[in-house]
């Protein structure tokens, strides 16, 4: 099989929660461990990293993997959804995966697949793991695909666990109540494995307390020991103080991530490190420092409060539920700029109702629709903006809708892209 032939094969035979929303959600964990079992268990062959959360998680995951390669370890990364190409879900040292790797794993396991039919996102983590055993990585950094508890990821045993935050996303799934999304996050806390919550509300650290009493894990809110202050941020970085229990520890660090969300995750981050040092981990201030404000260029992350263009400022960001937009948005609200344009597309099983009661009034939206059958239909969405008294028309197709707000605006303006991954994945020139 070609390459591509693999991936056609890969979605035609298998449930892809993008297309198939929460019927490719399996909510066990058999399918993964009987995938494994085959593959001779190799998530237990390297040490690892996992990291949950609703928000932060993938930045948090490549803040952490930068810094362990800049730290000289051999560092894999495991990641999703991918935003441009399958490959990139799987890299270490951050390069992603060869296609050809790809393509021998799919060949050599067809007939366990053909049995088993995982998801597209069971198989994804079985081939992760296979992958990562095989090149024997030093640590391996695991993000959450959704959940924790019953996620396919669920079944490594880290030697550190970190969970970013808790809020609204995937409600038909994780349960409508902070408390019972916590629960189903706090499912990644392993026994004895220490864990690192980033950011808390006291009715989700009671959740996360009592499954950490229960595992005889370490919990430490980072919280409460750091604080990240914002200097200055730019087109092109993140200035910061950081304060550990009020004295300050880093002067002026750097951050190629520049949204302000990250002030949180970059607190969290650091605490990891510091976990991470008691554990045995050699990593120096230097290495920490090198890796988060080298994080883009280390490990090619994308979609994070990237600017596309500084006149006029065009900006996009994968933050797709009130949590994340919130803070996109009071972001914006500070920015200097004079009008605002909205190039929007979510997907349907998001409130985007509650999403778009947040966004102002003054500014002028742009209805898209990603190429993905979750997508939410554009004449549906001017339907809820128009409940909004929200200005707006549709052009599907993301970069057309991009064009024509270019020829539009000026160099003061904002153009802001975003609502869902799978928008923001399809700007051709991210």
């Amino acid at each position: 099989m070609t390459y591509q032939e693999t991936i056609e094969y890969l979605y035609s035979m298998l449930p892809v929660f993008h297309r198939d929303g929460e019927k490719a959600f399996k909510g066990s964990l058999h399918n993964i461990l009987e995938l494994c079992e085959h593959l001779g268990n190799p998530q237990n062959k390297f040490k690892s990293i996992h990291i949950g959360g609703t928000n932060g998680k993938g930045s948090t995951s490549h803040y952490l993997a930068a810094i362990l390669q800049s730290a000289g370890y051999k560092t894999a990364l495991y990641t999703s959804p991918h935003l441009k190409d399958y490959s990139e879900r799987f890299r270490i040292n951050g390069i992603s995966i060869d296609k050809a790797n790809i393509i021998s794993f799919i060949e050599s396991n067809k007939s366990i697949i053909e049995l088993i039919r995982p998801s597209f996102f069971e198989l994804s983590v079985a081939l992760a793991f296979d992958y990562f055993a095989k090149e024997q990585v030093d640590i391996a950094v695991i993000e959450v695909g959704l959940g924790g508890r019953l996620d396919s990821t669920n079944i490594i045993t880290p030697i550190l666990s970190v969970i970013t935050n808790i809020g609204f996303d995937h409600v038909n799934i994780l349960g409508n109540t902070l408390p019972q999304i916590a629960f189903e996050k706090a499912g990644i806390i392993k026994k004895n494995v220490p864990v690192v919550i980033s950011e808390y509300h006291p009715e989700t650290a009671l959740v996360f307390k009592k499954k950490a009493f229960e595992e005889s894990a370490p919990i430490i809110f980072s919280s409460d020991n750091i604080k990240v202050i914002d200097k200055e941020i730019n087109s092109t970085m993140l200035l910061v103080d950081v304060f550990y229990k009020n004295e300050l520890l880093y002067s002026n660090l750097e951050s190629e991530l520049i949204g302000k969300y990250q002030l949180k995750n970059i607190a969290g981050v650091i605490q990891s490190i510091f976990e991470l040092r008691k554990i045995g981990l050699k990593i120096s201030d230097d290495e920490l420092l090198r890796g988060i404000s080298n994080v883009v260029k280390i490990t090619s992350l994308k979609g994070r409060w990237q600017i596309l263009s500084d006149a006029p400022l065009m900006i996009c960001d994968t933050a797709h539920n009130e949590h994340g937009l919130s803070i996109v948005l009071d972001q914006i609200e500070k920015l200097k700029v004079s009008k605002k344009y909205f190039i929007l597309g979510f997907v349907k099983d998001k409130n985007v109702d509650e999403i778009l009661g947040m966004f102002p009034k003054e500014a002028e939206y742009i209805f898209c629709q990603a190429e993905t059958p979750r997508s939410l239909a554009s004449e549906d969405l001017i339907k809820i903006a128009n409940k909004h008294q929200l200005s707006g028309y549709s052009i599907l197709n993301v970069n057309e809708a991009i064009e024509i707000v270019k020829k539009k605006a000026t160099n003061e303006d904002l153009i802001y892209i975003g609502g869902s991954t799978f928008v923001v994945a399809e700007i051709l020139n991210l």
